[in-house]
């Protein structure tokens, strides 16, 4: 594989002309990173691919623009046959180089700095970082073993010597850093991450659940003080194990098949609220918990909204036609979602974007735009 003309293109297309990260993305060989990794197959299932086997789609992947899934519920990829069909969610992926780059040219990095980057993955920050600032100056921290071994390993192979260390990045966190770069999403900030912050240092990351970016300097007294960027991005959560906890499955069987305590119509047609990231994030940071579905067949939508406390809504309708909505439990998720359409209506938008954001010693976010606020805490 000539890798070097493929990483030379993604550089091109992922960073300024006169961009220092443009360099280092040129020259990490980004296939041997993802030598394996699931690819999506009908009916929601997953399959293994090779990368030996069809080097054209190894490096149509490896050097492509979408995340390329390495683990399903816990599943390896390197470590899976042909015959494994993983279920679950996913829980690594090689993060596609713009959001790699994106996060870095957040967090303002130069070369003097120390950067802790909390969520492994297959690596690819870590080189990339590795080759702006110097390995010396990179520790990168995940709470899979495999993960932090391999990445060792092929970074290694790459003559990139950073420090990799497997623990569960919500805990403590072993020395000090000027920049914090997180590719997995937390809510609220875990408070070892603010300890590990050198004063003056800062913290980029993602509020779990949103497309919030969060960008904060860290403040005298411990906290940080920040804006919620004019920019999105989504991860995955922090998790504590090799998979995460069930999700609310038997909630989305009951919204499926259910009537609903309140059958009613609304004004606003149906639609997968999970790629209108404004609307969306705004959803959960009102109503913490809830989780989202979305199918689309010949004819009608469907959206459905599950909340721990045992609500849920279901909403079908035509294309542009206003749903009729089943909702049961003891609140109304539609109308959540009802009022936060009206209001970016209203208003024109929502002041989640460009708001400021103070994060206390704790870890805890407060959120802040005009008359507007909002906290999130355990």
């Amino acid at each position: 594989m000539d890798w070097q003309k493929y990483a030379a293109e993604l550089a091109a297309q992922t960073t300024d002309p006169d961009s220092r990260w443009r360099r280092p993305v040129a020259e990490v060989p980004r296939h041997l990173l993802v030598p394996r990794w699931w690819e999506p197959a009908e009916g929601g299932s997953w399959r293994l691919q090779v990368g030996e086997k069809d080097p054209d789609l190894w490096a149509r992947r490896a050097y492509g623009h979408e995340s390329v899934v390495t683990s399903v519920g816990g599943l390896h990829a390197d470590h899976a046959t042909p015959d494994d069909i993983p279920t679950g969610r996913t829980t690594s992926s090689a993060t596609l180089t713009a959001l790699v780059v994106k996060m870095l040219r957040h967090a303002r990095i130069n070369a003097e700095h120390h950067v802790l980057d909390i969520g492994t993955g297959a690596g690819g920050l870590t080189a990339i970082a590795s080759l702006r600032v110097g390995d010396n100056h990179v520790t990168s921290v995940d709470v899979d073993e495999y993960l932090t071994a391999a990445a060792k390993v092929r970074l290694n192979g790459m003559g990139l010597h950073p420090e990799f260390l497997t623990l569960d990045a919500t805990g403590p966190i072993p020395g000090s850093y000027d920049r914090i770069v997180a590719t997995v999403s937390a809510r609220p900030v875990p408070a070892s991450w603010l300890q590990a912050l050198r004063r003056g240092g800062r913290l980029v990351t993602t509020i779990a659940d949103t497309a919030l970016i969060l960008t904060a300097w860290k403040d005298a007294d411990g906290g940080a003080s920040g804006v919620i960027e004019r920019d999105w991005a989504g991860f995955m959560t922090t998790r504590h194990g090799p998979t995460y906890p069930p999700t609310l499955e038997h909630l989305f069987r009951a919204a499926r098949e259910g009537e609903g305590e309140e059958v009613k119509g609304y004004r606003y047609p149906v639609a997968d609220i999970r790629n209108n990231w404004e609307v969306w994030s705004m959803l959960t940071i009102n109503t913490p918990g809830v989780e989202i579905d979305f199918e689309e067949r010949p004819g009608k939508r469907t959206a459905y909204l599950v909340h721990p406390d045992g609500s849920w809504a279901r909403a079908e309708a035509e294309r542009f036609e206003p749903p009729t909505v089943h909702q049961s439990g003891p609140r109304r998720l539609w109308e959540d979602l009802e009022r936060i359409r009206n209001w970016r209506e209203v208003e024109g938008g929502l002041p989640l974007y460009g708001s400021k954001a103070r994060i206390d010693p704790d870890g805890t976010i407060r959120l802040s735009r005009g008359r507007w606020a909002a906290t999130i805490g355990t």
